[in-house]
């Protein structure tokens, strides 16, 4: 290695870490970035992008089953899942590649090997000894267990199911937040058996309600056993199957995937040596700004507290160096994040649901207005889906706004700005928006919570 000494190390490449490293470059700070896996981190080889590229296929898929009421005329779809872990693999090689160029373009040195802070600036790599005036922590979360059980045959977590051999017949998928909610909306429209289990009430529990009974019907439409209140037992893998019991039946499948959970990637990484302390839920504690309680040492992302969110981390990354080197920044509202989910019905919402700011005390108006009330719903096929925002009255502030179906994931986003601008529903439903389009769904839901909805 040429240099060992650098302004700014970063340890991990995953959306957390390589945006840091570019952006602590850009302001000037001679930068490494170390990995100890493949460049991109999780997110782009076992995670958020390739459940994407498999996802995608899903919806091609279901597109193609519902032609027929476009008044076109195809057979079912036959899946080659060859291709479709072909082109997985494609989409990953394309976005890494690209991470590596944008390290390499803004002159970040990219070091391969496992990081292991050593106390005083200093980070062990290896046989080599790194040093640095900062040093940002970015290795993301590892997956966990459900209690009883462990990782290991044909028993396995999030990042495997993304990247099976061989389309199963069978799948049975444990948590029913967005990670298990979208392997197994992908995985049922690909033909598979799935059998989708939550211990809480209701799928997508974070969300708000509404939106998770729509999206459980839809779920079940598409054809995925749903069971709610429900614990998975007893768990036996052997050579080609998975059994267990849940709420007293006896169940199994080709492959058993936890996504009900998961955990810091800490392991290793040194932090009672360098004595950075942690906080009470076993994350790094950090202040607003992702400082650590060693002076010079920051951490985001999975390792610290608030949504475990690709974006995120980006975010926290970008804060983090510009803090350190004194340039003019602000500390997230992690309420005020938007959360995408890309099953089938997509999901996306921020801020407070329903139940939520009634229990912190607002004077809560509700807007709701279901796609079908607008013309882009009957248009493009998508009359069920729902726009839901979520309000104060005395100053007619957005607290919160939760949408499901099509498209939803980008239209959240108009929303989060709304509100990041200082812009309450009021002002809101008096944007102008295209017409045909769905986003004319949040224009009324808009005007829903203001009182005066138009269509609906």
């Amino acid at each position: 290695m040429a240099d060992s000494s650098f302004d700014c190390i970063v340890i991990g490449s995953g959306p957390g870490g390589y945006v840091t490293a570019i952006r602590a470059a850009q302001l000037g700070l001679t930068t490494a970035c170390i990995e100890k896996g493949d460049v991109g981190g999780r997110c782009l080889n076992v995670a958020c992008i390739p459940a994407k590229a498999v996802l995608r296929v899903a919806d091609i898929a279901q597109e193609v089953r519902e032609a027929g009421e476009f008044g076109i005329k195809v057979s079912e779809p036959e899946i080659d899942y060859s291709a479709v872990s072909d082109r997985r693999l494609k989409v990953i090689k394309t976005l890494t590649g690209g991470v590596s160029g944008l390290l390499k373009k803004n002159g970040v040195e990219y070091v391969e090997g496992f990081a292991s802070l050593l106390g005083d600036g200093k980070v062990k790599v290896g046989d080599d000894t790194l040093s640095a005036k900062l040093i940002i922590l970015a290795t993301g979360s590892v997956k966990k267990p459900i209690p009883g059980t462990e990782f290991g045959g044909r028993v396995i977590g999030t990042e495997e199911a993304w990247a099976l051999d061989e389309l199963p017949k069978t799948l049975a998928v444990v948590g029913a937040g967005a990670s298990g909610t979208e392997i197994a909306s992908a995985y049922a429209r690909l033909g598979v058996t799935v059998q989708l289990f939550e211990g809480l009430d209701r799928v997508l529990p974070s969300e708000d309600a509404d939106i998770s009974k729509i999206a459980a019907r839809q779920f079940k439409k598409t054809g995925i056993d749903v069971h709610t209140s429900t614990f998975v037992e007893n768990v036996q893998t052997s050579d080609e199957k998975v059994t267990f019991t849940y709420g007293g039946t006896e169940g199994e499948a080709d492959w058993l995937v936890i996504a009900a959970g998961r955990g810091p990637d800490v392991e290793g990484l040194g932090l009672d040596t360098a004595g950075v302390k942690l906080a009470d839920n076993g994350l790094i504690d950090v202040d607003e700004y992702g400082r650590t309680s060693v002076e010079g040492v920051y951490a985001i992302g999975d390792l610290v507290r608030g949504p475990a969110l690709a974006h995120k981390a980006s975010e926290e990354g970008v804060i983090a160096v510009e803090h350190f080197t004194g340039t003019p920044t602000h500390p997230l509202v992690h309420v005020d994040i938007p959360r995408a989910t890309f099953c089938l019905p997509n999901v996306a919402s921020f801020g407070l649901t329903e139940e939520q700011a009634k229990e912190a005390g607002h004077d809560v108006v509700v807007g709701k207005v279901q796609y079908g009330a607008v013309g882009a719903g009957a248009v493009y096929g998508d009359r069920t889906g729902l726009v839901k925002i979520v309000g104060d009255k005395k100053y007619g502030e957005i607290l919160g706004a939760h949408i499901v179906g099509a498209k939803c994931t980008e239209m959240i986003q108009e929303i989060v700005n709304a509100k990041a601008l200082e812009g309450g529903y009021p002002e809101l439903a008096r944007q102008i928006h295209g017409h045909p389009t769905m986003s004319e769904a949040v224009l009324e839901a808009a005007r829903a919570a203001d009182g005066w909805l138009i269509h609906g």
